[in-house]
């Protein structure tokens, strides 16, 4: 069994959050039913002060692992089915929906978009979850509100607001927080300010430090990296103007500091050194909402600007240095309108139309071992309109939008794009509380940005002369229904079960220079196996048009003090002309593999709840081109406690064991070979605990 080392600084916090948990027994559960996950979005929300306002469909992080213990994003949105969560690193988080990854997602934090990939060996999604309060992942596109560049769906992150915190009659608050793991010696504090000056004015101010050396993957090798600090900020001002409007700013900060392996998603070794990097995202972004007494108008609206950037120093050794960033500034202005239908055509129901437009720039720039600053941008302006009309109990949702998109200048010197697609969604109710569910959306998605670290006008790169923006269609059909009273007056059983295929046309692929392709001609795009004059970084074409077919099932029950969910996943893609699957930078593809979780969660008392998760992966063959290596699958157990001492209101303790039997593994969703040196394995056993005080 490999040794646990524990730093002498927390040993205090230790002992203290083992001596609160063995005290006696926690919080009860709440009695509200456990939320369905049933229809197109699901809320993954790691903050239980925001239970008062669950919705449907939604999923509640605390209901199954403390996302007060979370670390990284897959400690908590793996539990909705569907979605993986690859890289092992605070650098290296890469999510995927349905196998597809976050380039072919719509991300966004507080309502701005994170497009656009730097380094394909790094994560483009820099955020902590210590910083979060919900996660919004939609599993596929199912809506024309999501906008473009969402073939797979969307993941939209909030950070906490000081509303969330602040308890009735309180005018000002703080949270402070500490938390440790075993496995890298990590150190997690946090502390938070917030206020309401006056009974329209909110405040929030929020710093975070995250320190951690490497970790140990099952077999006690060293992974990740030497040692790495995070930083985060957060500060949030609302205020609401009469009783019909409501401003709102916001500025965050994650900011990553290391010795992180040259590509992060490999072990560390002579080909692949460990160099000083750090990651940062910055995101401003101004919000206005205008809500009137009047059903017609109802008005949101949101401007931003967010850059991600990489910086590496590597004491002026050629080839290693380099500053890459990727801008984001858009906006977006949304009304939604309730109408009686006899208004509009004289049949009974009621509309919901939501009408919208969204634009926005993206731009990337980099500098490569003290050269010229190479730069690229693209533009994308949407409208669209959604009619959610509701007759008794059936409903349908038609909508329609329309993109203008101008594409990077390396298409076609900036090829311009004019899209309509539409979408039609279908619900009816067989009976008291049992849903038949279906929809289909056009997918339309114009070429990104490159990866910016291969920014050079152009002219290390092969692309296509015709190439074609990323179109095709997704349908889902589906059911869901909940049961009462089956072993007791208030007890629920939610149950769902989803089929789904998405069909992706001219899918557009990057195929990266290296090993037996170091012929690659800009000039023709063929590939070589021998260097040449004219060899390049790579080839942007247009592959093979893609089917991604599968199956989501859950069930989720509830009873007084004790909860249970269960679910399924499975998403399998294949070529039309090879049958391969789609490929992926991440390596052996972009197959996930079935996936059975079950989350167990049980209130013994008023003040301690005690929890279990399992997950199983099944062995994949990804079956991709050149790549027929076989992905292990693994069975993963997380068990934890909380308590909530009734004698010190606000304080919580959380001791949690993660991977349990000590697990050597690899997610599918990160990059995973036959070779361990070229996989990038999961921490072993970790023990964290965690303190928080809140007045």
């Amino acid at each position: 069994m490999r040794e646990v080392k524990l730093s002498s600084r927390l040993t205090v916090l230790s002992m203290g959050v083992a001596a609160a948990l063995c005290a006696q027994a926690a919080s009860a559960a709440t009695a509200a039913d456990m939320p369905n996950t049933t229809l197109q979005t699901i809320t993954v929300t790691a903050n239980s002060s925001v239970r008062d306002s669950v919705q449907e469909d939604s999923v509640y992080i605390d209901d199954y692992t403390p996302a007060a213990q979370a670390s990284h994003l897959s400690d908590f949105l793996d539990v909705v089915p569907g979605v993986s969560v690859g890289g092992t690193s605070s650098v290296n988080q890469r999510i995927r929906v349905r196998g597809l990854d976050d380039t072919n997602l719509k991300v966004t934090i507080d309502g701005a978009r994170q497009e656009g990939a730097l380094f394909y060996h790094m994560g483009d999604v820099t955020i902590d979850p210590d910083l979060l309060k919900q996660a919004e992942v939609s599993v596929g596109n199912n809506s024309v509100t999501l906008g473009n560049d969402a073939i797979g769906g969307a993941v939209a992150f909030e950070t906490v607001d000081a509303a969330d915190l602040l308890k009735p009659g309180q005018k000002v608050g703080a949270k402070l927080h500490a938390g440790y793991g075993s496995n890298n010696d990590e150190l997690l504090t946090s502390a938070t300010v917030y206020g309401a000056p006056t009974e329209n004015v909110d405040l929030l101010a929020y710093y975070g430090k995250r320190d951690a050396n490497a970790g140990e993957d099952g077999k006690g090798r060293k992974i990740q990296t030497e040692d790495s600090e995070g930083e985060n900020i957060l500060l949030k001002a609302g205020a609401y103007v009469g009783s019909d409007h409501h401003v709102g700013a916001s500025f965050s900060r994650t900011e990553n500091k290391g010795k992180f392996p040259l590509r992060p998603d490999f072990p560390a070794g002579g080909w692949n050194p460990i160099i000083p990097q750090e990651v940062k995202r910055d995101t401003y972004a101004l919000d206005y909402a205008y809500s009137p007494a009047n059903q017609l108008v109802n008005v949101d609206a949101n401007v931003y600007q967010t850059s991600t950037q990489i910086l590496r120093n590597s004491d002026g050794v050629p080839g290693f240095e380099f500053d890459a960033e990727v801008k984001t500034t858009g906006g977006k202005i949304q009304n939604t309108s309730i109408v009686d239908s006899n208004i509009i055509n004289g049949l009974p129901g009621t509309h919901k139309l939501i009408a919208g437009v969204e634009h926005y720039k993206k731009e990337s720039e980099m500098t490569r071992d003290f050269g010229k600053a190479s730069t690229d941008e693209a533009t994308n302006t949407s409208v669209y309109l959604e009619d959610q009309w509701q007759m008794g109990k059936l409903s349908l949702t038609p909508g329609v939008r329309y993109d203008r998109y101008e594409s990077p200048e390396y298409v076609s010197a900036g090829k311009t794009y004019d899209n309509v697609v539409g979408a039609l969604a279908a619900s009816y109710e067989i009976a008291p509380r049992t849903q038949l569910f279906a929809s289909y959306t056009q997918l339309f998605n114009g070429p990104d940005l490159s990866q910016t670290i291969f920014n050079s006008d152009g002219v290390d790169t092969y692309v296509n002369n015709d190439l074609k923006a990323e179109e095709g269609d997704n349908a889902e059909i589906g059911i869901a229904t909940t049961l009462r009273g089956l072993t007791m007056a208030d007890d629920s059983l939610k149950l769902s079960a989803k089929y789904f295929e998405t069909n992706i046309e001219n899918y557009i692929e990057f195929v990266r220079a290296g090993g037996s392709r170091t012929g690659m001609n800009c000039t023709t795009g063929q590939l070589g196996t021998s260097a040449a004059p004219e060899a390049c970084q790579g080839v942007i074409n247009n592959d093979e048009d893609f089917k991604i077919k599968g199956v989501e099932l859950s069930a989720d029950y509830r009873a007084d003090n004790f909860n249970m969910g269960l679910s399924y996943a499975r998403a399998r893609s294949k070529g039309e002309d090879t049958g391969y699957n789609i490929s992926s930078v991440s390596g052996s593809g972009s197959e996930s593999g079935d996936k059975y979780m079950v989350n167990l969660g049980y209130a013994p008392t008023s003040t301690t709840e005690l929890g279990w998760r399992s997950t199983y992966v099944a062995d994949v063959t990804p079956n991709t081109a050149g790549d027929d290596n076989e992905k292990p699958g693994y069975d993963v157990h997380d068990i934890f406690m909380t308590y909530a001492p009734t004698q010190i209101e606000g304080l919580k303790a959380t001791l949690g064991v993660y991977n349990i039997f000590d697990e050597t593994y690899a997610s599918h969703a990160s990059r995973n070979s036959i070779d361990d040196a070229y996989t990038d394995f999961e921490m072993g056993r970790n023990i964290k605990t965690s303190l928080t005080y809140q007045f």
